[in-house]
């Protein structure tokens, strides 16, 4: 009877076996039996729970800052009139000319005087004769020849013819249009030759000093803005102006919900013109904050943004952060203690109350 090889081989194997097991010699997988070998995989977890996590920190303290309320908007003439004629005839003199600079009551231009002057003359004749009626009326009614009521009639009359010579009077004086204000001449005015109808344009005149800077500013600023404060405007054309506040809305714009602030701006040179596109920059009050770099930000469990930090006790502890600016060399944020020792790196590994071994920024971390 002929015996399988693989027989002979099972029953090798199996005595080798025996014999290996019955020499006590065991071999632990993930055990070494050098000097310097692993420990086993329970006693490096118990070493690991017995380490403290590092992590790297920095001392903050709060500094004195001063934010800057930019407000965009535009320059606005301290005043703007078109002067209107009264009256209706024609432009027959214009003593004045665009762009030049006029002071209130100087004559911009002449209308046609027409039959005015012939006007007054007929109501100072008319006025004449009623005086004299009245006069006489006024002496026979005192020695009873005639009538109180006569005298009364012609005191009527005498009322009457006054005020048609002051009628006439002042429709002469309107054709001679004069400027209500100190200003400058805009462009257009009224031709030589052209015929003004009651209302309309001879010129109109821009009072540009001082200058209005207005802008609009949200209902989250508005009260920090106050009258008087100081204010730097920089105009698109490059002038630099400085002036203060005049004017804060009292009430919002109900369709952007912004409060309109004006800011005076002495301009007695003209340096600035009405409608140039204006930055104004107003300082707000100094307050409390610190600088950080945007990279030691986190989130704790409810999404809030804020920073880690470590207590005198090694325990970490989450302060949610205001942000209230940025420079090119940080970010300022408010909701700090005064001075604080915050993570900047390791924020993400560690949770609220936890120990942990803080080593300060100019030392290396331990591998």
């Amino acid at each position: 009877m002929k015996v399988k090889l693989s027989y002979f081989l099972a029953a090798g194997l199996a005595v080798g076996i025996g014999v290996w097991m019955s020499s006590g010699t065991v071999v632990v997988g993930g055990v070494g039996d050098g000097e310097n070998a692993v420990p086993p995989p329970a006693e490096r977890a118990a070493n690991s729970a017995d380490t403290v996590f590092q992590v790297k920190v920095m001392k903050l303290a709060a500094q004195d800052r001063q934010a800057i309320l930019e407000v965009r908007g535009r320059t606005e003439a301290e005043a703007k009139v078109a002067v209107r004629s009264e009256t209706t005839d024609d432009v027959v003199r214009r003593p004045a000319r665009e762009g030049a600079h006029v002071s209130a009551g100087e004559v911009l231009c002449e209308l046609d005087t027409g039959t005015r002057e012939a006007r007054i003359l007929e109501a100072k004749a008319l006025l004449a004769q009623a005086e004299l009626d009245h006069t006489a009326a006024t002496q026979l009614a005192n020695k009873g020849f005639t009538a109180q009521t006569r005298a009364a009639a012609t005191q009527a009359l005498l009322d009457a013819a006054k005020a048609r010579v002051k009628e006439a009077e002042l429709e002469l004086e309107r054709t001679i249009i004069r400027s209500p204000i100190d200003g400058v001449i805009e462009s257009p005015m009224a031709e030589i030759g052209a015929q003004l109808d009651n209302g309309g344009i001879c010129a109109t005149v821009v009072n540009s000093d001082p200058m209005i800077a207005i802008g609009q500013v949200s209902e989250l600023n508005v009260g920090q803005i106050s009258i008087d404060m100081p204010a730097e405007v920089r105009l698109v054309t490059g002038e630099v102006m400085n002036g203060k506040v005049r004017y804060v809305s009292p009430s919002s714009d109900p369709d952007t919900r912004t409060f309109r602030v004006e800011v005076e701006l002495p301009n007695p040179d003209g340096t600035a013109r009405d409608g140039v596109t204006a930055v104004t920059r107003l300082p707000m009050p100094v307050e409390k904050a610190h600088k950080i770099s945007p990279a030691i930000l986190t989130l704790n469990d409810e999404g809030v943004v804020g920073v880690r930090a470590v207590n005198d006790d090694n325990k970490t502890a989450f302060y949610p952060v205001k942000v209230l600016g940025g420079e090119e060399d940080g970010l300022w944020v408010g909701g700090l203690p005064q001075d604080v020792t915050v993570i900047v790196i390791g924020q993400e590994y560690v949770g609220d109350g936890q120990t942990v071994q803080p080593v300060f920024e100019t030392a290396e971390l331990s591998q």
